[in-house]
């Protein structure tokens, strides 16, 4: 797939950025312009900082996410191709906020366990499960592949907060 944008030009697109409501496409092969893409999206993750960058917010239409729940470099993942299982019937709330909605947090409503099936920066598939702040992660940042984001998932009482904010980045 050509991209018109170098790697290390990529940046964090923001609310209302078309590319954010585009359903994404499957990345065919691991080469190295995707671990490439993959790494930039690290560095990105980390700076800004954050705990999961998804392509669609760097301005890419790929299925892949990147993730770090611990903040520590070693604990970097990087998911190509990924699909999630709910596990359970537990749902939980917590606090959300995301790169491309700086400023904005919601209290947003998810299953609270997942596995997740995916394929890492190697091109290895691997699974893995979580019923704490990584599988809140990948249910967000997999959300983005598909074009969905927080603001589509906040209470009414959300909504209302950060309706001035929401404004603001619409222009």
């Amino acid at each position: 797939m050509a991209m018109n944008t170098a790697p290390e030009n990529l940046s964090i697109v923001h609310h209302p950025a078309p590319i954010l409501r585009k359903v994404c496409q499957p990345v065919e092969a691991v080469t190295p312009e995707i671990v490439a893409i993959c790494k930039r999206m690290l560095e990105l993750m980390h700076e800004a900082p954050g705990v999961g960058l998804a392509a669609p917010q760097v301005g890419l239409p790929l299925r892949l996410f990147v993730a770090n729940a611990s903040g520590e470099p070693e604990d970097d993942m990087v998911f190509i191709n990924p699909e999630i299982t709910v596990e359970g019937k537990a749902m939980e709330d917590m606090e959300e906020g995301c790169l491309s909605l700086p400023g904005i947090n919601a209290s947003i409503r998810r299953p609270k366990a997942v596995t997740i099936e995916a394929t890492d920066i190697d091109g290895n598939r691997f699974r893995a499960t979580s019923d704490d702040l990584p599988a809140r992660i990948w249910q967000h940042e997999n959300d983005h592949l598909d074009g969905v984001m927080i603001i589509d998932k906040m209470s009414p009482i959300d909504k209302m907060a950060n309706r001035k904010a929401l404004k603001e980045m619409e222009g």
